[in-house]
């Protein structure tokens, strides 16, 4: 089989983008073709997919198509992947697996989302089309409401509490303040972040991502092209997938997500690592609980103790085991929904070439993974990167 690796990747800062849909992708993608270490241009792509929600339906029809005519890659097989929030985390595993079969030996994978042209109503609307529209959405239940009645759950059966989410938020706030790609560039204090806004009870208006406007593009090779390119490629080693029920009243627990456990184990396993060897891990905190419980279901912590592991400050980073959202994760770096697995994996890519801003580079790290959830956690793809091949 064909190893993959990672030489180019870029993104948009992340907020309120000026551009629309075209713009924003054509900036991101100019950035991913400019950061490859020789001479690249468009012609050299063979395929491309784009992850995207189509947020407001803008562009529901032909997404990849459109958008790759404006960054020079006209002609080449592209399609848009639509897995919620985890679009661009399966469109990367969709470029990966296109090298993998020998099918291609030059993929861009990417995601795109404009948020914030919206009325806030709208933008309520949107945000909830991926739960389960008969039994929750039109039942009332928001995406707040929903990872709330996740944390509640959490405090009640294994003991953890607000502060443990605070102490979260906190962190994030304080990677992405030295981030220049974030939407939210300020620290946050504990004692703000633990009075902020009820939002649902018990997440605050601290506890949440933001809604941004954003784009991102990462370019995969294949180890027979690889030095064209570079001599300092990032080997993306293995992609795990997996998926669990919609609706949470389905679920046999929602104080764990099965989707991201099996993605976690599939990926592990084809890298040949253990939780134990990585170094940084990009995870989907759109909210803080989620962040605490993928420390559980990623093998960082035991079950029931991400409240403990959040408290003891372990995912801080250049402070804990492992580095838990350098980039200051959704929280902070924002939350462009189909964007927001392929921006994991650019700073994934530029930590372990040491190339971030000096404040937040995560020291001596070698194996990084990027951990993607559509919705409440029915899809998720995890992704191992390293520096060495295998």
């Amino acid at each position: 089989m064909v190893d993959v690796a990672v030489i180019g990747a870029g993104q948009t800062k992340y907020g309120n983008h000026p551009s629309g849909l075209k713009g924003m992708w054509a900036e991101a993608a100019e950035r991913a073709f400019a950061s490859v270490d020789r001479d690249f241009e468009p012609r050299c792509v063979d395929e491309a997919f784009i992850g995207s929600v189509a947020f407001g339906g803008a562009q529901l029809g032909n997404t990849a198509a459109l958008l790759t005519e404006h960054s020079g890659m006209d002609g080449i097989p592209v399609r848009r992947v639509e897995n919620a929030c985890a679009s661009s985390g399966f469109a990367l595993r969709d470029a990966w697996m296109a090298i993998k079969s020998g099918q291609a030996d030059v993929v861009v994978a990417g995601g795109i989302e404009k948020m914030n042209d919206l009325s806030p109503e709208r933008r309520r609307f949107w945000l909830g089309v991926s739960g389960d529209t008969e039994w929750e959405r039109l039942a009332g239940l928001t995406f707040p409401g929903t990872y709330a009645l996740m944390a509640r759950r959490h405090f009640h059966e294994h003991g953890s509490n607000h502060d443990d989410l605070v102490n979260i938020s906190v962190k994030n706030h304080m990677h992405g303040f030295e981030n220049e790609m974030a939407h939210i560039r300020k620290e946050v204090s504990f004692e703000k972040a633990q009075s902020g806004f009820m939002v649902a009870d018990p997440l605050t208006l601290y506890d949440c991502c933001p809604t941004s406007d954003g784009a991102s593009a990462v370019i995969l090779a294949a180890d027979h092209v690889v030095r064209q390119f570079t001599d300092d490629p990032v080997w993306l080693r293995s992609s795990g997938a997996g998926s669990d029920f919609l609706a949470l009243h389905d679920r046999p627990s929602i104080t764990q997500v099965k989707a991201t456990q099996q993605a976690a184990k599939s990926a592990y396993k084809a890298a040949g690592i253990t939780a134990g060897d990585v170094d940084l891990a990009e995870v989907h905190d759109c909210f803080t609980i989620a962040e605490l419980m993928a420390t559980e279901d990623l093998g960082f912590t035991g079950r029931g103790e991400g409240g403990v592991f959040a408290r003891e400050q372990r995912g801080v980073l250049n402070q804990g085991e492992v580095c838990i959202n350098p980039s200051g994760g959704l929280k902070s770096k924002g939350h462009p929904l189909g964007a927001t697995g392929t921006g994991q994996a650019v700073e994934v890519f530029k930590q372990l070439r040491g190339s971030v801003e000096a404040p937040r580079q995560v020291r001596d790290a070698e194996i990084g993974i990027t951990h993607n959830v559509g919705g409440s956690g029915a899809t998720c793809a995890v992704h191992v990167f390293g520096r060495d091949r295998a």
